[in-house]
């Protein structure tokens, strides 16, 4: 293939590469591009979601170039979009955290350089000691999860570990004790060792990961997880089975609460455990007890009797 060598071509070129060329990519053709890529959720009542909130907000911006989301002051005019809903608080953070999913993607696909509207400031509140996942949640999510969905919730439930030391636990992990066998694990986020008793149900798990395997816990494939796939994958499953959207991974912990008091743990050890304070400890199980009809009377009663002995 020949180069061009007129003079008149370079300078024609040069002149045009100088000339101020349009913003093509604009906000609604971005937000078209999000909602036809694989970062869409599987889940039907998350894909309405996801794209009622992300229309909303290529129809605010709708003549206006992505770029402008690398100008700091994009952060201000989000804010105001935001603020149509300030008398929803839940709407008002939907509308943020849908529109910082659809950047976050611009800039993953090299789309964007950057953006500037992370961490937005939230009106919505909710007291997350109150979320707990009762027996009923774990029986839907397990009459249809796949196994290492329904290993991970069994073994969060468990233990009270955060996801980032959930993914790390293995075979190590586990010592044996004069009256049966224990975790014990130096937690990520505080950086003490927390000795957790291995409940029967724990103890299935354990027996039942493959003899070869190290690692307790392992993605659908036998690989290892991530934070956020442990938490993504929970989700998902959660959606499909119907549940609250409220619940979490990291909601586990008021279950485990009580699993470990009826394995025998004062009020003291799993406040200490969790980084609770006994009252919050105690709250968090009095209010586990309610929401679980089958398991009330059992619960209340050995809560009153680690009260008084904490007391």
């Amino acid at each position: 293939m020949k180069e061009p060598r007129d003079p008149d071509f370079f300078r024609a070129y040069a002149e045009a590469a100088e000339r101020p060329q349009p913003d093509r990519l604009i906000v609604p053709l971005l937000v078209e591009q999000f909602l036809a890529s694989t970062a869409m959720p599987k889940a039907e009542r998350s894909r309405r979601d996801v794209k009622k909130w992300a229309v909303r907000f290529a129809n605010h911006f709708h003549d206006a170039p992505a770029c402008i989301f690398e100008e700091k002051g994009s952060r201000g005019e989000l804010n105001k979009w935001r603020a149509t809903w300030k008398h929803s608080p839940k709407q008002h953070d939907a509308a943020g955290t849908h529109a910082v999913r659809v950047l976050n993607w611009a800039v993953e696909e090299g789309l964007l350089s950057e953006h500037h509207c992370h961490k937005l400031h939230r009106l919505y509140e909710v007291d997350r000691s109150e979320i707990v996942w009762t027996a009923a949640d774990l029986e839907a999510i397990n009459r249809i999860a796949p196994d290492w969905i329904k290993r991970l919730l069994c073994v969060a439930c468990e233990t009270g570990l955060r996801p980032g030391d959930l993914i790390k636990l293995n075979r190590g992990h586990v010592e044996k004790i004069p009256n049966g066998h224990r975790l014990r694990v130096r937690t990520n986020k505080r950086k003490r060792i927390a000795s957790i008793p291995i409940t029967p149900e724990l103890a299935a798990i354990i027996a039942a990961t493959p003899a070869d395997q190290m690692l307790i816990l392992t993605n659908a494939s036998g690989g290892q997880l991530t934070e956020h796939r442990a938490s993504e994958g929970l989700r998902q499953w959660r959606d499909k089975a119907g549940l609250s959207r409220e619940l979490r991974l990291q909601d586990t912990r008021g279950t485990a609460a009580t699993r470990l008091l009826n394995a025998g743990l004062t009020l003291a050890e799993i406040a200490n455990h969790m980084g609770w304070s006994i009252r919050t400890a105690a709250n968090v199980i009095e209010h586990y007890a309610r929401v679980s009809p089958d398991e009330t009377d059992a619960v209340l009663i050995k809560l009153a009797k680690a009260r008084g002995a904490a007391s």
